[in-house]
């Protein structure tokens, strides 16, 4: 048998190897193969610190690009809602009730991504009332699982932002809800727990960029996509099936 945290730590480099070879993913996809071996809870206290880093580095290095219009009318007041409600219900949801939902989610957004790749659908524009509510269960999905970017992203579908303005904007959203999160896991006392996991999975963090930042221009980056989701879509669909069995 595999040590859970060993597995979590190969989970961790994977997740910020591919991040900075596509540019999204290091918290949805560390989370999924993590929670094949440890419950959701146990990570997350773990892996959002490390992606506040992640985040925060990001952020500083785009902040000429953040629209600031969007992100402070529009986004951040139901993102950060989203987050505190996805926060407060967790413990009601339980190791069970999480997995399932988590992997309903991964599931949704790999055979999204997939289908959106190899049929060539574009992204359609929805109402205002729609994004809204989109964007609060976004927030939710921040909460429970640090990982709202599938459903925010879909929330924005069909806004005209050129690439590096929605990139600097959604890093900046990640960052703020993330250190929301930090805050909050600190108050429980699950940050303080944890310190010595994250101190020692803050390695993998920087090999997962360095080595994400070698492969960025010698991998075709479209085929490495739907590997990716590919395996998305697959641990998805174990973690439901563990959570159901």
């Amino acid at each position: 048998m595999i040590d859970p945290w060993l597995w979590l730590g190969f989970a961790i480099l994977l997740a910020f190897t591919i991040e900075t070879i596509t540019g999204f993913g290091s918290i949805v996809i560390a989370l999924a193969l993590g929670a094949l071996m440890l419950p959701i809870p146990q990570l997350l206290p773990v892996l959002v610190p490390l992606s506040v880093i992640m985040s925060g580095y990001l952020t500083w290095q785009n902040r000429h690009h953040i629209d600031w219009h969007r992100l402070s009318r529009l986004i951040l007041p139901l993102m950060l809602t989203g987050t505190i409600t996805g926060y407060l219900l967790m413990p009601w949801l339980g190791d069970s009730g999480l997995e399932i939902l988590l992997g309903c989610l991964i599931v949704w957004f790999a055979a999204k991504e997939l289908r959106r790749m190899f049929g060539g659908h574009d992204a359609r524009p929805h109402g205002i009332k729609t994004s809204r509510g989109i964007i609060f269960i976004a927030g939710v999905t921040q909460g429970l699982f640090a990982s709202g970017g599938p459903l925010l992203v879909y929330a924005l579908a069909g806004i005209r932002l050129d690439k590096s303005r929605i990139r600097a904007t959604l890093v900046t959203v990640w960052l703020t809800l993330n250190v929301t999160l930090t805050v909050l896991f600190l108050l429980d006392g699950r940050l303080i727990a944890n310190a010595d996991k994250i101190a020692w999975y803050l390695p993998m963090l920087v090999i997962g960029v360095m080595v994400g930042d070698f492969l960025h221009h010698r991998l075709d980056e479209e085929l490495f996509r739907r590997a990716v989701y590919g395996v998305l879509l697959v641990t998805g669909i174990l973690l439901v099936l563990r959570a159901i069995l």
